[in-house]
């Protein structure tokens, strides 16, 4: 059996936003068992797992995008949006926008120290469009 369900996430500025949450709030009556497939229906965010404890984590893990891929890089060609468009579509191609969690128990099976991020690489915050399918 498959199910889609639509989430559109609030609107974030750049930066590295924990949103398992939100998700599981979005998700409910998950099955016992199953696998749950989050895509990002964007090509400037992207999403990824890592800790969610310590916010330092975050911030790292921003300062490290943006020094490999900065804002106005003069190489860039794709400008149309201003000096961030590029440098986010880079970045949401390294990380993707795809996620793959298995579903044990009617829960996300994911580690007592994992969470979901969404990874906004534009300044100016945007609603994102987030298509769950869970396979069960």
């Amino acid at each position: 059996m498959i199910r889609h369900i639509k989430i559109e996430l609030p609107a974030k500025g750049r930066g590295f936003h924990l949103i398992t949450n939100y998700i599981m709030e979005n998700l409910k009556d998950l099955p016992s068992s199953g696998i749950l497939n989050l895509f990002l229906q964007h090509t400037s965010a992207a999403l990824t797992i890592n800790e969610n404890a310590d916010p330092d984590v975050r911030d790292d893990l921003a300062a490290f995008f943006d020094r490999q891929c900065p804002d106005g890089t003069p190489y860039f060609i794709h400008t149309m949006e201003g000096d961030d468009d590029m440098p986010a579509h880079v970045k949401s191609s390294v990380l993707g926008v795809t996620l793959t969690i298995p579903i044990q128990n009617g829960r996300m099976a994911m580690g007592i120290w994992q969470g979901i991020y969404l990874c906004e690489f534009r300044d100016v915050p945007q609603h994102r469009k987030l298509l769950a399918t869970l396979y069960y």
